[in-house]
C-alpha cells in the first residue's frame, strides 16, 4: 500500500528521494484522518527548512494540521495544482497530491526515516 521508494515520518508525511532533491507529500493514512481537504497553505519557493519544521497547513472538512519538513532542505517547487484542486491529496496522497519538491540539505537525515514496512509496523501501533 505504501510505496517501497519513499521513507515516513512518524508525523505521516513522505519523502521520494530524486538525486538531492526529494517530493515531500502527506500519507494516505493522513488523509484519511483528515477527511475531504479543502485548503492546503503551500511555502513560499526559496524558503529553507529544518527537519520537522512545519512547512504548510492542510485543512479539512474535520480539522486543520501542520504539514511538517521529513528532511532539513529549502523548497524549490510546491505542487501549484493544490491551490485550485486540494482534493488531489485526497485521491492520489502519494502521487498527483504531491505538496513540495525541496533541495536536500543532508541525505544522511533520510536515513533516519523510516521504510515502508516500518511505517505499516507504526501504524499497527496506532490501532491498538
Amino acid at each position: 500500500m505504501y510505496p517501497n521508494e519513499f521513507r515516513y515520518s512518524k508525523d505521516h508525511e513522505w519523502i521520494k528521494v530524486e538525486g538531492d532533491e526529494a517530493l515531500v507529500g502527506i500519507t494516505d493514512f493522513a488523509q484519511h484522518q483528515l477527511g475531504d481537504i479543502i485548503y492546503v497553505e503551500l511555502p513560499p519557493a526559496g524558503k529553507e527548512l529544518a527537519a520537522r519544521q512545519a512547512l504548510g497547513v492542510v485543512e479539512s472538512v474535520k480539522s486543520v494540521s501542520d504539514i511538517y519538513a521529513p528532511v532539513a532542505g529549502q523548497v524549490i517547487a510546491v505542487n501549484e495544482q493544490l491551490g485550485q484542486v486540494a482534493e488531489l491529496i485526497n485521491k492520489d496522497p502519494h502521487g498527483q497530491g504531491w505538496i513540495v519538491r525541496i533541495r536536500i540539505k543532508d541525505r544522511k537525515e533520510v536515513e533516519g526515516l523510516m521504510t515502508a514496512a516500518d511505517y505499516e509496523k507504526f501504524l499497527e501501533g496506532l490501532e491498538h
